[in-house]
């Protein structure tokens, strides 16, 4: 990968050799077909998917390929992702395995359930303030 920190996820991936290339473009692929409201860019110096606040990111390394759904995304999917490397928000896919594609569109689907759920309840107005009057 270059030195300078990319601007899109575009810039991100073109930074890898053709091989990895191929997997980041499938995971983002994956993402998208599975949030297709959900915005790209960068944050964090990874690519990033946007709706209703962060969520997901994704990166490659030397052997894996870093996908981070939150701590709640991966205890959600604790079962499924014991297969892998996986901490408090991460989870390793290694690069020389196919790419859990039904797995990340079922941890994508879990997220952007979880974030319009959030950002409806940010909308309401809470239960115990009174309302004006006009």
């Amino acid at each position: 990968m270059t030195t300078d920190t990319p601007s899109t996820i575009d810039e991100y991936i073109a930074g890898f050799p053709p091989a990895t290339q191929q997997l980041l473009e499938q995971v983002r692929a994956t993402i998208r077909a599975a949030a297709p409201d959900a915005e790209e860019a960068i944050k964090y110096a990874i690519p990033t998917f946007i709706l209703g606040g962060n969520l997901v990111h994704f990166a490659a390394f030397k052997n894996h390929i870093g996908f981070y759904p939150t701590p709640t995304g991966t205890t959600a999917f604790q079962a499924e992702l014991s297969a892998y490397k996986s901490g408090k928000g991460s989870a390793q896919f290694p690069i020389d395995q196919p790419m859990p594609l039904d797995l990340i569109t079922k941890i994508v689907e879990f997220r952007v359930q979880e974030n319009l759920k959030k950002a409806v309840s940010k909308k309401q107005p809470p239960l115990d303030k009174p309302r004006e009057s006009p």
